[in-house]
């Protein structure tokens, strides 16, 4: 992201992810009452006065805590204080300052980047007089905001712009291809996006649950340039307890709408899950490109030769009729096979968006349906008279011309598109078959 880089930090519940929403003006980084929500880097844009910035929020900062997450959060947090250009303290006016608070501030004047004190939950006039103890922090003036209203923002966000150092706009977000990870919980998502980057992007725990957020990380080596959209893992709606976990799973669902391609990973001591065929029909409801990874291979005992391939063998027969997808053996913990996913994942994006052209198509198709043309129907004789590509469409889609369309049952088009996936590569990605009048 070559635009700048806002970081909102401070201790929990001081409405870092409300204020993350309220300047984005979307609701995607989830904010419950419950301390700890936030866990990874979230990513953003904002828009202010004609100029556009990233921001990203951040987990809460807890100093000299033994509780797993926490001390995770705080690595997260400490890149993203690392890689900013321009840091938000977000401190809670109600609760006034905390040693907490003062233990933050002195880390973050060692950063020797511009600093803005926030002073949040500034929610009437009343409370702008407690806002100043809060010069103590020796970080300038605190500017008093109420994120849950939006008071005080404009301020804000002029403030960030003075202080903020002058670089190159970059909006490739919206036409690099986008590649979501998705599965069931503790598959193996977060571990396989921190071992395509070679560091701890996201957090990653044995606890099924630790991702919350959809989070975007940019993969831009080996000739390659796309973004990786870690999410979180998709749970049977019954075992869905918490709310935190409800926004999580309905995220998921949102950045798969997104994406071009869903690498779908499996859990290869489980096997492919009544849960995974719902996450797959999700992908297939959606018309995304679909690759397999069967994680955890390592831990398989008694492998063979075949193995494998009787493994891949299972898995198709269970999402027929849609067989023409990558399937892939990996073991992240180990590194085995990881980059076969992107390559994997980055064909199906070219088989996705690859044009095939009008004569190509008929010099195939017009001697095919001579020879096997659509069965007779109330003896009436069907004739496809040509075919050809949609221009610009998100799926590859072809029509048909017939003079009698109705009468084109399913089984013919499904005949069509597995002629067409012979011919030309369409490996994990849906065809649209369509018959028009002619």
């Amino acid at each position: 992201m070559a635009s700048n880089l806002v970081a909102i930090v401070g201790r929990p519940n001081v409405g870092k992810s409300t204020l993350f929403n309220r300047l984005t003006q979307t609701r995607s980084a989830i904010v419950n009452d419950t301390a700890g929500t936030t866990r990874d880097r979230q990513y953003g844009k904002v828009t202010w006065c004609g100029k556009e910035f990233s921001i990203v929020d951040t987990g809460g900062w807890v100093v000299n805590s033994d509780d797993i997450f926490e001390e995770e959060i705080r690595k997260q947090v400490t890149i993203a204080v690392e890689e900013c250009d321009v840091i938000l303290f977000v401190v809670d006016t109600m609760n006034g300052l905390t040693d907490l608070d003062s233990e933050v501030a002195h880390l973050l004047r060692q950063s020797k980047k511009p600093v803005v004190v926030v002073s949040n939950k500034v929610d009437n006039n009343d409370w702008q007089y407690a806002a100043a103890e809060f010069y103590k922090l020796g970080l300038g003036e605190p500017y008093c905001v109420s994120a849950i209203n939006g008071s005080g923002t404009g301020d804000l966000l002029d403030r960030v712009l003075e202080v903020m150092p002058a670089k190159p706009e970059d909006d490739t977000k919206d036409t690099l291809p986008k590649v979501a990870v998705v599965g069931r919980p503790n598959a193996g998502k977060s571990s396989i996006i921190n071992a395509f980057i070679g560091e701890d992007r996201t957090v990653v725990t044995d606890i099924a649950g630790t991702t919350r957020d959809s989070i975007y990380t940019r993969y831009d080596k080996f000739g390659y340039d796309f973004y990786l959209v870690d999410t979180a893992g998709i749970r049977k709606k019954a075992k869905v307890t918490e709310d935190l976990e409800y926004f999580s799973v309905i995220r998921s669902i949102r950045s798969i709408e997104d994406s071009d391609v869903c690498v779908l990973m499996l859990d290869a001591t489980r096997g492919l899950e009544a849960q995974d065929l719902n996450i797959v029909q999700l992908i297939q409801k959606n018309n995304k490109g679909l690759v397999v990874v069967v994680n955890k291979w390592d831990l398989i005992e008694n492998k063979d030769a075949n193995s494998s391939a009787k493994f891949e063998q299972r898995i198709k027969e269970r999402l027929a009729p849609f067989t023409d997808f990558p399937v892939i053996f990996t073991s992240v913990v180990n590194k085995q096979r990881i980059f076969k996913v992107i390559e994997a994942a980055i064909d199906v994006y070219k088989n996705r968006t690859q044009r095939i052209s009008t004569s190509k198509l008929n010099e195939f198709f017009l001697p095919l349906i001579e020879n096997y043309p659509p069965p007779a129907l109330k003896g009436k004789y069907i004739k496809i008279k040509y075919v050809m590509q949609l221009p610009s469409t998100s799926v590859p889609s072809f029509v048909f011309y017939a003079n009698l369309p109705q009468y084109v049952k399913d089984p013919y088009k499904r005949f069509l598109e597995n002629k067409l996936r012979e011919q030309w590569r369409f490996t994990g990605t849906p065809v649209n078959i369509f018959v028009r009048q002619k």
